[in-house]
């Protein structure tokens, strides 16, 4: 690693050199492509002519002598770089960029070679509604260094789902480590659930993509959704990493990642602190991967909310493999509505720390989000293949650890193992289990009342 980031040294030296002699032949190609080839490559991966795109963005903005076209001579990759200022957008905070940005999207897509899509850096970009729809002819990577801005006029928004959206975009890449704020507080004051006398109604979400497949979202940070923060939806094979999201702990239905109807999906390296989950995975998503995540403040991990209205709700192989729940009102959770069918099945919680937390362990499938109480239903989705394992830590209630499952369709197969959950100040907590069928249970504490552990037999608990 110390031998890559001394390459890297020279490699920029090189790299600032050779745009400072403005054309000047001071640099052997040769050398250029072996080092931009051997040692870019291994440390930013596909992604080494965004890190080019925004070194000579930071040389341009310090020393005014590099125009930012010309960074296609050092791509030699064959790469070209569409910069959204090279199409009237202007970054100032105050004139609306969709133009400029739905221009340079047109010229982007229809490209046949790959394409960096340059938001630049020190800049404030103010959009409306906007939509980048594929399929493209190439690969996109579009890497935003500056702020995006939603605009805070809620007339001004026709489809009330959608602020920014990547709609059928395949081999997408987003990342920069630029802003994108939703202006929420806008939007807030106006949720039924902030004002109970007015109509429920639905809020953009921030970022969305939708059918977009082989997609890659690190390095960004998002904050102040007008809802949902970041949503994967019909998507394939996403790899979601270091993306930051904060929101208000008072702000109505702003989860942080929001995952539908997609498969192959991982998420790492990312802290989350909402009003409400920090991930939710929702009905028709298989695989989904989360690692090394800090949640707080917000609702936690939820897999659901599923059957909402009686309808029919699947979602199999979740793994949350290693956490850290930071004062949220739940830890890991799963929540499904009386009158739904379906399943929630083979789903692990690993390696998960909890710090002040009102629910750390919580099946709710009664779960009822409204203001009138919900009937007494006897179809239910069925949860089962639960696996809870290391897990520590406190729980800010008495109980720690609740599972309150359905009586036509208890909880199956769930596993727990190597669990310690105290209250504030180090007190016993306890655990509530209702409705519920473990396969096994070793080194947990609390127990469910009155529950010996075993190895061998199959428990089921109704209290």
């Amino acid at each position: 690693m110390v031998i890559q980031r001394n390459n890297i040294i020279l490699l920029i030296i090189i790299f600032v050199l050779s745009i400072s002699t403005c054309r000047s032949n001071f640099i052997d190609d040769d050398l250029f492509k072996q080092v931009y080839n051997n040692i870019l490559e291994q440390e930013f991966a596909h992604d080494v002519q965004a890190y080019l795109s925004y070194l000579s963005t930071n040389i341009e903005s310090k020393n005014n002598i590099h125009d930012f076209n010309n960074i296609e001579k050092v791509d030699k990759n064959g790469i070209r770089v569409i910069d959204v200022c090279s199409f009237g957008a202007k970054g100032d905070g105050k004139a609306y960029d969709n133009k400029a940005f739905e221009k340079a999207w047109k010229e982007a897509c229809s490209s046949k070679t790959p394409v960096q899509f340059v938001v630049p850096q020190n800049k404030n970009y103010l959009l409306k509604q906007i939509t980048f729809s594929g399929p493209c002819k190439s690969s996109i990577s579009v890497q935003i260094f500056g702020s995006l801005e939603a605009c805070d006029k809620i007339s001004d928004y026709a489809d009330r789902r959608h602020w920014i959206l990547f709609d059928s975009v395949q081999n997408l890449v987003v990342g920069g480590g630029g802003t994108i704020n939703g202006n929420g507080n806008v939007w807030w004051p106006y949720s039924c659930k902030i004002n109970r006398s007015l109509p429920c109604k639905d809020a953009p979400t921030a970022l969305t993509f939708n059918n977009c497949n082989n997609l890659k979202v690190k390095n960004l940070k998002s904050k102040d959704a007008q809802q949902i923060h970041i949503e994967f939806e019909s998507c394939t094979n996403v790899v979601a990493s270091n993306l930051m999201i904060s929101a208000s702990k008072k702000s109505p239905n702003t989860d942080g990642v929001h995952v539908t109807n997609s498969q192959n999906i991982q998420i790492s390296d990312t802290t989350i602190g909402t009003g409400d989950d920090c991930i939710s995975i929702v009905s028709g998503s298989q695989k989904v991967h989360a690692t090394n995540i800090t949640c707080g403040p917000g609702h936690g991990i939820s897999i659901g909310s599923l059957g909402s209205k009686n309808s029919e709700a699947h979602v199999s192989h979740v793994t949350v493999n290693g956490a850290k729940f930071i004062g949220s009102e739940n830890g890991v959770r799963i929540k499904t509505w009386q009158g739904g069918s379906g399943e929630a099945s083979n789903i692990k919680f690993l390696n998960v720390e909890m710090q002040d937390v009102e629910n750390p362990i919580i099946i709710d499938q009664n779960y009822c989000d409204q203001v009138e109480p919900c009937k007494q239903q006897y179809s239910a989705v069925q949860v089962k293949n639960v696996v809870y394992e290391n897990i520590k830590g406190t729980s800010a209630t008495k109980v720690a650890i609740k599972f309150d499952c359905s009586k036509n369709l208890p909880c199956e197969g769930i596993i727990m193992k190597n669990i310690k959950l105290v209250g504030e100040n180090g007190k016993p907590s306890e655990a509530m289990c209702k409705n519920v069928h473990f396969n096994n249970i070793e080194d947990v504490s609390p127990k469910c009342p009155s529950v010996e552990s075993s190895k061998d037999e199959a428990l089921l608990y109704n209290y």
